[in-house]
C-alpha cells in the first residue's frame, strides 16, 4: 500500500492513489490532517489547473509546501480532484 513519510511519520497511506506524471495522488481521507498546515502558496499547470499547497509539520520540523492539491482541476485531471501529492524530501513508497 502506498504511503507518504517524512520524518518518520508516515502523513498519508492507501491503496487507492492516483499515479500522474510519476506522482502518487493520495486521496484526502488517507491524510493524517495532524501533520497538515494550509499554505497560501499556488501554481499552475497547463493541463490540470490551479495548485494549491500544503506545509508539513514533524515534531515542530516544518517543510514549507511540501505537498500540493488541484481543488478544482481542469477536466483532464478530475481524476485527482482534491488528491494530494508530494515533493520536498517526502518520501513516496509504492
Amino acid at each position: 500500500m502506498p504511503k507518504a513519510m517524512w520524518r518518520g511519520a508516515v502523513v498519508a497511506e492507501s491503496g487507492d492513489t492516483e499515479v500522474v506524471e510519476g506522482n502518487h495522488y493520495f486521496p484526502p481521507q488517507s491524510l493524517k490532517k495532524e501533520f497538515f498546515q494550509s499554505s497560501a502558496t499556488t501554481s499552475f499547470c497547463p493541463w490540470k489547473g490551479s495548485a494549491n499547497y500544503y506545509t508539513l509539520e514533524v515534531e515542530g520540523e516544518r517543510n514549507e509546501d511540501a505537498a500540493w492539491y488541484y481543488a478544482d482541476p481542469k477536466d483532464a485531471a478530475k481524476n485527482i480532484k482534491g488528491y494530494v501529492a508530494f515533493w520536498r524530501g517526502v518520501n513516496v513508497e509504492p
